[in-house]
């Protein structure tokens, strides 16, 4: 396995962002790729969007669940601060159609989606905003006593529950468990630490650090046990849970690319990235 170059991005990008945010003079490392291409930080706590996102949340709602979808959705904070601010969230009753005039609304003066995200209408011909709340808002809304996190409930459990509903595949699905999980009941998931939905980009990235043709296929089940072999190879596996190491697979596949002339990131590093 090449835990070693995959532990020297880790702690390599980890060291950038404490530099960062003790206030250091850049540049904060020699290395040009991470130097001068946006990478999200090793935990995802870390990254700004989560924690301006987190900021809004609501706390101790039983529907904290629906708003960590929509936040997920738009993955905006300054969406998100909108529809907070009407203070309809996390209430009995929803009230979709003021929703629907302030969404619309405001994105006459500016993006309501983060870009980082795709969020399609999945081939429906119809307003993104529509397709959102009224095909897959309002479903989950009505299923939302069943939707709640249990105790004892598996994330890959929950992960499963909001992949039956339109417009919540495997990767959206797995933002908002990610968000969950630091609250209860989820944060007392038999497998908090040790589960992971892969993505293109992590399964390109468990391919390199095996030594794996870049573009050979996995089975989910394969995947996930490759990605706890590996987390536990790793010295720093007490502080990096499963997603967190999907999610540094993912963009060391980003870096690896960049490394080999194989590609570039799509964005350079700014001060206001989103990741950063």
């Amino acid at each position: 396995m090449r835990t070693k170059e995959l532990v020297k991005f880790i702690k390599e990008r980890e060291s950038i962002r404490l530099k960062k945010e003790a206030g250091k003079p850049r540049p904060w490392t020699k290395d040009p790729i991470l130097g001068n291409y946006r990478f999200c930080n090793v935990h995802r706590e870390d990254d700004r969007v989560t924690r301006e996102l987190k900021a809004l949340a609501p706390t101790e709602d039983a529907n904290l669940w629906f708003w960590w979808v929509m936040a997920r959705l738009f993955n905006k904070p300054r969406t998100m601060a909108l529809l907070s601010n009407m203070r309809y969230m996390g209430k009995l009753t929803l009230n979709h159609e003021q929703m629907r005039k302030t969404l619309k609304e405001a994105r006459e003066h500016g993006p309501i989606f983060n870009g980082a995200y795709i969020v399609s209408t999945n081939g429906v011909s119809m307003d993104k905003v529509d397709y959102i709340i009224d095909r897959v808002l309002k479903p989950l809304w009505a299923a939302r006593k069943d939707l709640r996190p249990l105790q004892n409930q598996y994330l890959s459990g929950y992960h499963a529950d909001l992949m039956q509903f339109d417009g919540l595949g495997s990767f959206i699905a797995a933002q908002v468990v990610a968000d969950l999980k630091y609250v209860e009941p989820l944060l007392s998931a038999p497998d908090w630490g040790t589960w992971a939905a892969p993505g293109p980009g992590s399964r390109r990235g468990l391919n390199r650090v095996f030594d794996r043709p870049v573009d050979a296929p996995w089975r989910t089940d394969e995947w996930l046990a490759h990605l706890t072999q590996l987390r536990a190879a790793l010295s720093m596996r007490d502080r990096l849970h499963a997603q967190d190491l999907q999610n540094c697979l993912c963009e060391f596949d980003k870096y690896e690319r960049a490394r080999l002339g194989e590609g570039r990131p799509k964005q350079l590093y700014k001060e206001s990235s989103l990741c950063r």
